[in-house]
């Protein structure tokens, strides 16, 4: 009966202290035949080279149980916090890094020579 509890209990996620934590602003996707490979990156405005923070490699299995975890918490997150904004264009990288214009100065006007 003991084993039949210890089959049920699933195993205890442990984080190592000197864990490295990044944050990814950009995810490459490829695959192989049996393999999907995510490549996690940062992307700066005006950055010449993106450098690879850190990669995933899956099984096609594995990265579907995956897609399925995150399009559930994607729907639990948007049930308590309101639906996530996709941008309006093509471009993730335009809406994110699009020079700012600043507001004009309702003051002022443009046909002032």
């Amino acid at each position: 009966m003991a084993n039949e509890e210890k089959k049920k209990k699933p195993p205890e996620l442990k984080l190592s202290e000197d864990m490295q934590v990044l944050f990814a602003n950009l995810v490459r996707v490829s695959h192989t035949p049996a393999e999907i490979v995510l490549d996690f990156a940062q992307m700066l405005p005006a950055q010449e080279h993106i450098d690879v923070l850190s990669r995933i490699i899956m099984t096609p299995m594995g990265t579907k149980l995956f897609f399925t975890a995150l399009r559930d918490n994607l729907a639990r997150y948007e049930a308590a916090f309101g639906e996530i904004k996709m941008p309006r264009n093509n471009s993730l990288a335009n809406d994110l890094f699009k020079s700012v214009q600043p507001p004009k100065n309702p003051e002022s006007s443009d046909d002032e020579s």
